[in-house]
């Protein structure tokens, strides 16, 4: 029991550290070059400042911090709108409205976006796990993550964060 006991208290320590670097990293601006758009390989860079002063506090966390929001809390997961989604940062159209589903996750999910140069994607590790983080090609914002338990016919589930996204009504 006592050896079970350190194992437990040893991985704590061990996700407790991964977790305070991830911090220290934000804060000294370790992933400032994609997050934050210093120096990015985006065709949309700005400064934090210019960002926060464009966005509301929660889309800023989302889009700029790669937060997420609360589920079924959201303006668009229930959304039936003929239409399209655009990157809330910088415009840019990402999903139609045709490719939309009701994943019973509580976040806007489509099976595909309107064209694959729209989004990029990385590979998240924020979870101690791998997942496929997803952004808008324009301006690198932060939309959410994509998963492969998707229906047909891509198998995919774009699973986004409504305050990354505008609708635009068609």
């Amino acid at each position: 029991m006592s050896h079970t006991m350190t194992m437990s208290r040893r991985a704590l320590v061990k996700i407790s550290l991964l977790l305070g670097l991830e911090a220290v990293g934000k804060t000294l601006g370790m992933f400032a070059p994609f997050v934050y758009g210093a120096s990015t390989p985006f065709i949309i860079s700005k400064s934090n400042a210019e960002w926060r002063a464009q966005l509301t506090p929660m889309q800023f966390r989302v889009l700029r911090e790669e937060a997420t929001e609360p589920p079924y809390q959201n303006a668009y997961y229930q959304q039936k709108t003929k239409g399209q989604y655009h990157c809330t940062g910088c415009d840019l159209p990402l999903f139609s409205s045709e490719t939309k589903y009701d994943s019973q996750t509580g976040w806007p999910s489509f099976w595909a976006p309107l064209n694959d140069s729209v989004i990029g994607t990385k590979t998240d590790w924020k979870l101690l796990y791998p997942r496929t983080e997803v952004h808008c090609a324009r301006c690198g914002g932060h939309l959410g993550h994509v998963f492969n338990d998707g229906p047909q016919p891509t198998g995919l589930r774009y699973c986004i964060n409504s305050v990354s996204l505008k609708f635009v009504s068609t």
